[in-house]
């Protein structure tokens, strides 16, 4: 597969991961808004509401990709999006767990760069 045609598939994956995640249901008066900047190759999953008194704001997932890896910025799932994407079909050399230091993305069993 060449390499437009990789970047076809991870952006087709990421997209699919993201929405489900966008889709699944939060406490409280907490919606979900999926953020795709296709251009970009930014992908990101926002909570923003209520849950009683305390105000819920922020990134649950934030995805790039940069060059020909998926970098994954931000997890807020469990247990991983990178495991989900893996099962996707993504080989794990092409995820880079940029919300990890370099030095313990070097044992992970992931890309480091």
């Amino acid at each position: 597969m060449d390499n437009l045609n990789n970047l076809d598939f991870y952006r087709k994956a990421i997209e699919t991961v993201i929405q489900d995640h966008a889709q699944r249901p939060s406490n409280g008066d907490i919606q979900s808004e999926l953020i795709v900047d296709a251009a970009k190759r930014h992908y990101e999953v926002m909570f923003v509401g209520w849950d009683g008194m305390r105000r819920v704001h922020g990134s649950v997932l934030h995805i790039d990709l940069i060059g020909d890896k998926i970098w994954i910025q931000h997890d807020g799932t469990a247990p991983g999006v990178a495991l989900e994407l893996v099962e996707a079909g993504v080989p794990k050399d092409k995820i880079v767990l940029g919300f990890r230091p370099k030095h313990i993305r070097e044992m992970m069993g992931y890309a480091v760069e």
